[in-house]
């Protein structure tokens, strides 16, 4: 998936760290992140393993590269906590483009299928929102990770193959037109677990039979955590970098 302006993967960073430290995360930590635009979810905790030095760290539940915001890692210890983090509801703000269609439902290809818009008013664009309120069940976007005979779909989709994934359950508890300046909308939502925001862009388009896909997201929230106490992945390596310095004063 290639993202236009993509930064390079982040480098592994190892921290010259007391021992006594390492336990402590070996122990079990919960950490709130703030993952960068481009990065997978992956390379987050990639940065975060090689900076502790440590095996287990794991994420729990995982942010496409272009989108940023919340995630949850989890290390040593905490990573049984893992199945129980994903399975929280989850909060975004994000903008859906109106007017034309992605194959991946978002900016990582290229629009397409341009329809005019002129017609739609605030008030269509409100009522489709509301439209999605409740259970239903939602067709999970063709480039995605979900196995289709032991290959992810996305493989198959590059390859050319026609892809038929099965609807899932998803249930979308509040979903808040934020501000509308045409093409572009801008939302929040707060959605179950296994919830596609990029079917919900595309599927937005439809339903005004216009097109759309999703053009920014951001995760604020899953459960009771929020990505206003949410470290950035730097400011995290920054801070266990000076409480390593001051552990090895303390102990000279």
């Amino acid at each position: 998936m290639e993202a236009t302006g993509a930064s390079p993967r982040p480098r592994d960073e190892r921290v010259s760290i007391p021992d006594s430290i390492k336990q402590e995360f070996n122990e079990g930590k919960t950490l709130l992140l703030d993952k960068p635009l481009h990065w997978t979810s992956f390379d987050v905790v990639r940065k975060v393993r090689g900076a502790l030095q440590i095996k287990k760290v794991g994420h729990a539940g995982t942010l496409d590269p272009l989108a940023t915001g919340l995630l949850i890692v989890c290390t040593g210890k905490h990573t049984k906590h893992i199945a129980s983090l994903m399975v929280k509801e989850k909060t975004y703000t994000g903008s859906i483009t109106l007017g034309a269609v992605t194959p991946t439902y978002d900016l990582e290809s290229t629009p397409e299928q341009f329809r005019d818009i002129s017609h739609l008013t605030e008030k269509e664009i409100i009522d489709t929102a509301e439209s999605f309120l409740g259970e239903q069940l939602q067709k999970p976007p063709v480039y995605s990770a979900i196995k289709k005979g032991g290959t992810a779909a996305y493989t198959l989709a590059r390859r050319g193959e026609d892809v038929e994934l099965t609807p899932r359950p998803i249930v979308i508890h509040h979903f808040h037109i934020i501000r509308v300046e045409f093409p572009v909308i801008d939302f929040e939502i707060t959605c179950s677990t296994g919830t596609y925001i990029r079917s919900i862009a595309h599927d937005f388009g439809e339903r005004l039979k216009c097109g759309g896909y999703l053009s920014a997201l951001r995760r604020t929230a899953v459960g009771d955590y929020g990505v206003k106490d949410a470290l950035g992945v730097e400011a995290f390596i920054h801070q266990l970098r000076e409480r390593a310095t001051q552990a090895v004063k303390t102990d000279n």
